[in-house]
C-alpha cells in the first residue's frame, strides 16, 4: 500500500508550529535556568556536613529522578490543587514540574563535578583561612564548573525534549499545536514529521556544541 506525502496543507499551518516551537524554547529556557538553580542549592546540600541537609537532598533528589515525568505532570496539575488548594495553570504546573525534575538531575552532575576536584586543594585553602564557603566559591566550583559543562548541556538537551510532554496539559507548545493541525488536516503523518524535523533542526547545533565542549575538555585534560 502506498502512501502519497502532501505537505501543501501542512505548510497552510507553519504559523502555528513557529508559535509552539516559540513557547517550547521558552518553557526550556525558564526550566533550565531554574533547574540549574535548584540543582546547585541541591547539589551543594547533599555535601553538607548537616545529616538533616543531606537527606532532604537526597530525598528530593530520588523521589523526583525515580517518579516518571509524565506522572509528576499530572500530580502537580491535578492532585496538588486537591491536597493543598493550590491551582496552577498549566503552563505554570508545566513549568513548576520540569524545574524540579531537571534539577535532580542537575544536581547529581553538581554534586559528581565538585567531589571530582582533589581535597587536598579544599585542605589548602581552609589552611589558608578561607571558610568553606569561600573556599567552594573561589577554589571549587570555578574547577568544577567546567567539568560539568558537557554533562549539564547533554540534560539540558534533554530537558528541550521533556517539554513535549506538557501537551498532555493543553500546554500549546510545538507537539500540542502539531496535534490541532493533525485533526483539522487528517494529515498526521505529514505534521509528526515536520515536527520531528524541528526538534532535529534545533537540537542539531546544541549537541554539536556538546560535543565541541567534551573534545575541548578532554584536549585540556
Amino acid at each position: 500500500m502506498s502512501y502519497t506525502w502532501n505537505f501543501d496543507i501542512v505548510w497552510s499551518y507553519r504559523w502555528i508550529f513557529l508559535t509552539g516551537t516559540g513557547v517550547t524554547i521558552g518553557i526550556t529556557i525558564a526550566v533550565v535556568l531554574l533547574g540549574l538553580i535548584v540543582g546547585l542549592i541541591a547539589g551543594i546540600a547533599q555535601l553538607s556536613r548537616s545529616p538533616t541537609l543531606r537527606w532532604l537532598s537526597w530525598a528530593y533528589i530520588e523521589m523526583f529522578r525515580l517518579t516518571p515525568l509524565l506522572v509528576l505532570l499530572l500530580w502537580f496539575y491535578y492532585a496538588l490543587p486537591i491536597l493543598t488548594g493550590i491551582k496552577l495553570d498549566a503552563i505554570t504546573a508545566s513549568i513548576v514540574t520540569l524545574t524540579l525534575y531537571g534539577g535532580s538531575f542537575y544536581a547529581e552532575v553538581i554534586r559528581g563535578g565538585i567531589v571530582s576536584i582533589e581535597p587536598g586543594q579544599s585542605e589548602a585553602g581552609l589552611a589558608l583561612g578561607m571558610t568553606p564557603a569561600r573556599v567552594m566559591r573561589r577554589i571549587v566550583l570555578p574547577q568544577a564548573i567546567k567539568r560539568m559543562i558537557p554533562p549539564l548541556m547533554n540534560q539540558s538537551i534533554i530537558q528541550f525534549k521533556n517539554t513535549s510532554l506538557v501537551s498532555v496539559l493543553a500546554v500549546p507548545d510545538l507537539l500540542y499545536q502539531g496535534q490541532v493541525a493533525a485533526m483539522d488536516t487528517y494529515r498526521a503523518l505529514e505534521v509528526y514529521t515536520v515536527i520531528a524535523a524541528i526538534y532535529v533542526v534545533v537540537l542539531l547545533p546544541l549537541t554539536a556544541i556538546v560535543k565541541g565542549a567534551e573534545k575541548r575538555l578532554a584536549q585540556s585534560n
